[in-house]
């Protein structure tokens, strides 16, 4: 044991670290959806960085996990640049710069971990570390969910959506139970790479990572075999309807009421499909005006009248204040029209997009306001009562509404028996952001159990049932229509009732790890050179 601890104290000067750092970046890039979408990657895509961590010195591994992180997100997230320009007005001066910061507040994260990654190993047993790492890895994840504005994107646990078999775990605790599971494995083979030459260690530390693997894998096969099993029952025919408008002629004047009559007419095409459906649903800000007392309100009522169909739409909304000296408050909204033609339901959007729906601390930094041109001043909405459709109660995610699993989470504790996202796509253009949204899309109707139903501007519009499969899927650009009869499912899953507190526990687990190396018994080895 004391001959272990030696090699695991002494950091190791490695002409191959750098290049470690750019095999678990492309492992990760190729294993993720919007990659390459390999899933067995995933299992090692971190090995690289992991080995190189545990022999570095404090300083260099928190070097090695800040480079790592950078030009990970760097690859994830390199559309926000054309996000920024095309459709925000930034000159590509400031959007480039604006990709380069949030590349490195997300690689900071990971600068994190690898500082209490090597703090870990450096004070602790390979049995105890062997957990330690996730849960610090799954910590920092959800603390980036919330921290600032909140920004979970593609977690490594939503690579697993591209075996929809293996995700069913996540009605658990969530995606973050299967990020603990991809970093465990990960963590495993690393500490295998560094002492294949110790079998007994080996085998003490595979043995209970195997036997919760198994388990993980046999609950997720069996609950995916008796949800298949599950036929009948309540069920809503619902159809979407995606009219690919251009983003750049979305909210001219001139072309609203050819927008409308292109999503009547699509609809009036759908209405002949069978199941007939029930509810008609259009995507975020499908009415590019305020829907009140608007004469283009007119035809849409005489459809939804004729046809004797619900419509759940986007749009946008406005409350005048009290008193005259308050500020009119703006939202984005969903608004549900019944065979009337009248709304009778409608939500406003929870989690804005900061720079894009508001500018942060815009009380505080007046400046900044003018960098986007395209940033509006809204305001956030509150989760209440899910509007109803005979007997669906519908939880209504708006944009990237859906990568936040607690949003998801509180629809379905109010009463929500099917959840539907409606978004705009548009922004990402033919990048690899769809099909990242679209997988983390999945993932909630795998955590709460729900049919989710998602209707996009342009792609990816689709159906996805409470297993996360995709029943039908829309293709990119293209005006597109289609119906399905989702089920309506009662009951809260355990990540409903209590598991979404896994990866807090997780963080705190972590936390008191730092707590114990930092103050526990015996000093802690400091090697910073």
């Amino acid at each position: 044991m004391e001959e272990i601890r030696k090699e695991k104290m002494s950091p190791r000067k490695n002409q191959f670290r750098f290049p470690a750092v750019g095999l678990t970046v492309l492992l990760l890039w190729a294993a993720l959806p919007g990659g390459g979408g390999w899933l067995p990657l995933l299992g090692l895509a971190c090995v690289p960085l992991f080995v190189c961590i545990c022999q570095s010195s404090r300083r260099q591994a928190m070097f090695l996990g800040l480079s790592a992180g950078f030009f990970f997100f760097l690859a994830e997230l390199y559309w926000i640049v054309s996000v920024l320009g095309q459709y925000g007005g930034l000159p590509l001066y400031l959007s480039l710069p604006a990709l380069l910061l949030l590349s490195l507040y997300m690689a900071c994260y990971m600068m994190i971990f690898a500082w209490l990654a090597n703090v870990f190993v450096n004070r602790f047993s390979f049995a105890l570390c062997l957990w330690l790492l996730p849960a610090a890895w799954t910590g920092l994840d959800w603390l980036r969910s919330f921290a600032g504005s909140g920004f979970p994107w593609m977690d490594l646990g939503y690579g697993v959506t591209l075996q929809p078999v293996l995700m069913q775990a996540a009605d658990i605790a969530g995606h973050y139970g299967l990020t603990f599971l991809v970093i465990l494995l990960n963590t495993l083979f690393a500490f295998v790479c560094l002492h294949r030459k110790d079998t007994a260690l080996c085998l003490r530390l595979t043995l209970p990572v195997a036997a919760l693997l198994l388990m993980a894998g046999g609950y997720s096969v069996i609950r995916w075999q008796q949800i298949s099993a599950e036929e009948g029952g309540e069920a809503l025919n619902i159809a979407v309807v995606q009219s690919n408008v251009d983003q750049a002629q979305k909210w001219n004047p001139a072309r609203q009421q050819q927008t409308i009559l292109d999503f009547i007419t699509l609809s009036s095409q759908v209405m002949k499909d069978s199941p007939r459906p029930d509810l008609v649903v259009w995507p975020e800000t499908a009415l590019p005006f305020f829907p009140v007392h608007h004469p283009l309100l007119a035809p849409i009522a005489d459809f939804l009248k004729y046809e004797k169909v619900m419509l759940l739409t986007g749009a946008p909304w406005y409350e005048r204040p009290g008193n005259p000296e308050g500020k009119v408050k703006f939202f984005n909204s969903s608004h549900l029209f019944d065979t009337t033609g009248e709304i009778v339901g409608m939500t406003s959007k929870t989690h804005l997009v900061p720079f894009g729906e508001y500018v942060p601390m815009q009380d505080l930094l007046p400046f900044i306001a003018p960098l986007v041109e395209a940033a509006g001043d809204f305001t956030a909405g509150r989760i209440q009562s899910p509007p109803a459709c005979q007997k669906a109660n519908i939880g209504v995610l708006i944009c990237f509404e859906s990568i936040f699993p607690e949003i998801s989470r509180k629809w379905v504790d109010t009463g929500a028996n099917i959840l539907i996202n409606i978004t705009n796509d548009a922004w990402y253009g033919r990048s690899s952001a769809p099909y990242q949204t679209l997988a983390m899309t999945r993932m909630r109707a795998v955590e709460t159990r729900r049919s989710i139903v998602r209707s996009a501007n342009t792609g990816f519009s689709a159906f996805i049932d409470p297993l996360g499969r995709l029943l039908q899927l829309s293709p990119l650009f293209e005006p597109w229509q289609a119906v399905e009869r989702m089920p309506l499912r009662e009951g809260r899953t355990l990540f409903v009732r209590g598991g979404y507190l896994f990866a807090p526990l997780c963080f705190v687990f972590a936390f008191l790890g730092l707590a114990a190396a930092v103050f526990g018994k015996g000093k802690m080895k400091h090697d910073d050179h």
